[in-house]
């Protein structure tokens, strides 16, 4: 069915960073893990869409930061809203425009928060109104971490059993207030590669290649447990060695990858040395490194540490910045002015 009128709507969301991580699809047309992962959603990044599904449109258009793109990156998007338009039964073509305050395919999950926005907004402008666990499947759809984003706070992704997909979904854990006195510090580091190989194909090629894959899918479920335990404890001396020793899992899986995939730079391990030396110091774990496929590092740690953890780093040279972040909210609808650009 072709609309009459433009429709017209704006979501917005917020990039997770993984404390256990999903490397690897079981189902590359559905986009099923072969694990379970656990997430947080973070606060002050976002990514905000407007889709407007338009008559008078003779194709798909979608513009990133100000660019209009095409060819891989329109072509996902446009799948993604052929799935749109087939639940909604429109045939309507749809202008795309997003942004992000972040730095874009580089490590910092700008595909988990931008395909949760598109889901969010490309199902409101075709005049759907799914619930927030459907929603979280439709967006795995386009990037299997976005069904993370459509939530606040403390996030599972269940890998599920099921062939169609029916069982494989996001769920919060806890809300974005559940730990106040966790924070997240945030090494921007200068210079960071956008990645050559995408994730989607490097993740496959890990799966095939690397002989460190089937021994970390054995450590897993046990993982996953003990940290959905500390965090409903908030026992930060147990969650800061766990985040740390499944960061070193994935790195190694990575690594061991034919051919290798070496995300980090000499800053980014820097980094990681100076979480391992403020422990040492400490005589306890008082921060915990992650990083995702990038070379930007998250450092866990405690409101009253950040100061000075975000201090050593900002010292490195090869650092550009530091973020100090929190737990944040969930997707939410944003206002479109009548020019039909993101409020």
């Amino acid at each position: 069915m072709r609309g009459s009128s433009p429709r017209v709507a704006g979501y917005e969301t917020s990039p997770n960073i993984a404390l256990i991580k999903y490397w690897g699809i079981r189902d590359p047309r559905l986009n099923l893990p072969f694990n379970s992962s656990v997430s947080v959603t973070l606060d002050r990044l976002r990514s905000r869409t407007v889709v407007r599904f338009d008559p008078k449109l003779s194709a798909d258009r979608f513009r990133l930061n100000g660019t209009e793109l095409s060819g891989g990156p329109w072509e996902d998007v446009h799948r993604f809203l052929d799935r749109v338009r087939e639940l909604a039964g429109l045939e309507d073509a749809a202008s795309v425009v997003s942004t992000n305050n972040f730095q874009t395919a580089s490590g910092l999950a700008s595909s988990a928060s931008g395909f949760a926005a598109l889901a969010g907004a490309a199902t409101r402008a075709a005049g759907l109104d799914l619930p927030p666990r459907r929603l979280s499947q439709l967006a795995r759809l386009g990037s299997g971490s976005a069904c993370r984003s459509i939530f606040g706070g403390f996030v599972e992704w269940e890998r599920g059993t099921r062939a169609d997909g029916r069982d494989c979904y996001a769920r919060p854990l806890f809300d974005e207030h559940h730990w106040p006195e966790l924070v997240d510090v945030v090494a921007i580091v200068d210079g960071a590669p956008t990645k050559a190989v995408r994730s989607a194909s490097a993740m496959q090629a890990s799966v095939e290649t690397s002989p460190e894959f089937a021994s970390r899918q054995r450590e897993l479920p046990a993982r996953i447990v003990a940290v959905r335990r500390a965090l409903r404890r908030r026992d930060w001396a147990r969650l800061f060695p766990l985040i740390m020793e499944e960061c070193d899992s994935f790195r190694r899986v990575c690594e061991t990858t034919t051919p290798s995939l070496d995300y980090l730079t000499a800053t980014s391990r820097e980094v990681l040395e100076v979480v391992r030396e403020t422990n040492a110091i400490a005589g306890e774990p008082v921060a915990g490194y992650t990083h995702d496929a990038g070379a930007h590092v998250h450092i866990f740690t405690l409101r009253r540490h950040a100061a000075g953890i975000r201090a050593r780093v900002a010292g490195l040279r090869g650092v550009a910045t530091t973020h100090l972040l929190h737990a944040g909210p969930g997707g939410r609808t944003v206002r479109v002015p009548a020019r039909g650009t993101v409020a």
